[in-house]
């Protein structure tokens, strides 16, 4: 009989303890998904000052994925509006540099002008490529404000290639993926400027 009433109070507490858990969990849900998303905003969308946009980006995605380009590949974006005027189109490329992959987003303004470039993932060298990811500071700041057209294309390159930018020090192949990526969505922005800026996005 003992035994019998053992079992049948582990029971009951196995049961308590899993709808208590439960119970926490769906508590907790709604409060776990609002604070990666605003990780999620911040990560992504930090170029952008808080203010110069009043919608969800991250909720409304432009219908771009694995879109190949001559030095790059595209795995997304999305449209940043105030007032529902398109403040920024967000292009999150990916490169390969000297040891692996690089996740780079790219802020474009409706006129083809770089708001601004942040790495989101890399593995390149410590103290060397790695310094990619500088942020808000770093060499990726220099494109800003640059346009696919500004520099002519051939300008758009290192300077040891004869083009118009210097590179991170001791990282030349990581610096060139960057820069070739940079070019592929500003070039990819001013073919597809009205689908990205009004339409579907492709």
């Amino acid at each position: 009989m003992n035994r019998t009433r053992s079992v049948a109070t582990l029971a009951l507490l196995a049961t308590l303890g899993t709808g208590i858990t439960w119970l926490v969990q769906q508590t907790a849900a709604p409060h776990i998904t609002e604070q990666q998303r605003m990780l999620d905003t911040h990560t992504l969308l930090d170029m952008l000052a808080p203010d110069s946009y009043d919608n969800q980006p991250l909720e409304q995605p432009l219908s771009l994925a694995d879109v190949k380009l001559a030095h790059s590949t595209l795995l997304g974006g999305y449209r940043a509006t105030r007032s529902d005027q398109v403040i920024a189109v967000l292009l999150r490329s990916q490169t390969l540099g000297y040891a692996g992959s690089i996740d780079l987003m790219i802020a474009i303004s409706p006129d083809g002008r770089l708001l601004g470039v942040k790495t989101l993932k890399h593995s390149e060298t410590p103290g060397l490529g790695a310094h990619i990811a500088d942020w808000p500071q770093g060499w990726l700041q220099v494109f800003t404000g640059r346009s696919g057209t500004d520099p002519v294309d051939t300008g758009w390159a290192l300077k040891k290639d004869q083009g118009q930018f210097d590179q991170i020090a001791g990282a030349t192949i990581t610096s060139r993926a960057a820069i070739n990526a940079i070019h592929d969505a500003l070039g990819y922005f001013d073919e597809h400027r009205q689908a990205l800026i009004g339409g579907s996005g492709q």
